[in-house]
Parts: structure tokens; C-alpha cells; sequence
């Protein structure tokens, strides 16, 4: 998407309001929330996709009830941050299944990780084993989150 963003109307933006926060809603049921009938809001849907502005649709996972209720936040410093090393870390960081998210940040540190686990024990493990072995890690600090004020679940298991 260029800057499809600033092609999109209103109903477009209440469609994506909708299914951002409901996305087994029924076309049906879409169009009346929207206030259009079924067939544009279906055609809308299938263009929004076609264009990447919608790129899929998830369940909601509980950690709770999946007991992956431990998050850590880890700042990595890497040792090199030529294009090189940086597209190695990325690679080798997406291959860690417990690694929910990870940002290159532009600071003091170079990548922050968000780590879901079941318990500081399992966290302990993937830091020393998986984390710290990266491909061009220098240091890392870990920040053990003791409260979720807003989270949208487990991403992935």
C-alpha cells in the first residue's frame, strides 16, 4: 500500500472499525452496523484486502488459560548494526516462538523484545538459549512486566 490511506473514506474507515474489533462479524450484519447494504460493504471488504489494508483475520487466545501469562520486555544492544548483522538478528529472532514482538528502536539499545512465557523459569531458559545466542547480541536487559493494564492476548503459540 503507497498511501492508500488517504483514499479511504468514511465508510471505509467504519468498516475497518468494525472488523478491527470484530472479525467474524457477518456481511450482513457489517452492512447494517455501517449503514450500507450488503453487497458494497462485501465489494468494499474485498477491495480492502486486494489493496493489503486488511491482511488477515486472528482468534484472541487467553494466556491465562494458556498459561503464557509471563511477559518480559528485553533491550538488545547488538555488537554490529551494519545492514548485515541487522538482517541476520532479524531473521533468527523470528524463529523464536516466544518472541511476540520485536522493534528496532532508535536510542540507547537497538531492539526491544516482548517475551511471553509461562513462568520466569521458562523465561530464564529462552533468554540463555535462544535470546543471548542471536546472531550479533552484545547485552541484553530484561524488564519483567508485572501487570498487563492492556493487552490483546497471545499473538501466537
Amino acid at each position: 500500500m503507497d498511501d492508500k490511506s488517504s483514499e479511504l473514506d468514511r465508510y471505509d474507515r467504519l468498516i475497518l472499525g468494525v472488523l478491527s474489533h470484530n472479525g467474524r462479524i457477518s456481511m450482513t450484519d457489517l452492512a447494517q452496523q455501517v449503514g450500507l447494504s450488503k453487497t458494497p460493504v462485501t465489494a468494499r471488504v474485498k477491495r480492502l484486502e486486494a489493496e493489503g489494508v486488511i491482511t488477515g483475520y486472528r482468534a484472541e487466545l487467553s494466556a491465562r488459560k494458556l498459561g503464557l501469562e509471563h511477559i518480559a520486555f528485553v533491550e538488545i544492544k547488538l555488537s554490529d548494526t551494519r545492514e548485515h548483522a541487522l538482517k541476520a538478528f532479524n531473521r533468527a529472532v523470528r524463529e523464536i516462538s516466544e518472541v511476540e514482538e520485536c522493534h528496532m528502536i532508535a536510542g540507547g539499545f537497538d531492539y526491544l523484545v516482548k517475551v511471553r512465557t509461562g513462568d520466569i523459569a521458562a523465561y530464564r531458559r529462552v533468554l540463555s538459549e535462544r535470546i543471548s545466542t542471536l546472531p550479533f547480541v552484545a547485552s541484553s536487559s530484561t524488564y519483567v512486566s508485572m501487570e498487563s493494564v492492556r493487552d490483546n492476548g497471545v499473538q501466537s503459540l
